[in-house]
């Protein structure tokens, strides 16, 4: 299973509510970001924030290390 696959099948995902509520187009798909900030890091922090069941925000701590 891909990466995509798992996320968009996580608790994130409310699949009741997605099936019958049309969604609004968004500039960019929440999970689409938290994949590829995933695949950008090798050591860090990826925090999300949820507000009523809802993804609203992401922050990337990235670190870097030496030796």
């Amino acid at each position: 299973m891909s990466l995509r696959q798992t996320l968009s099948n996580s608790t994130l995902t409310d699949s009741l509510q997605a099936s019958t509520t049309p969604r609004k187009p968004a500039a960019e798909k929440p999970l689409d970001a938290v994949a590829e900030a995933l695949e950008r890091m090798r050591f860090g922090v990826i925090q999300l924030t949820i507000h009523d069941g809802r993804l609203v925000q992401i922050d990337v701590t990235e670190r870097r290390r030496f030796g």
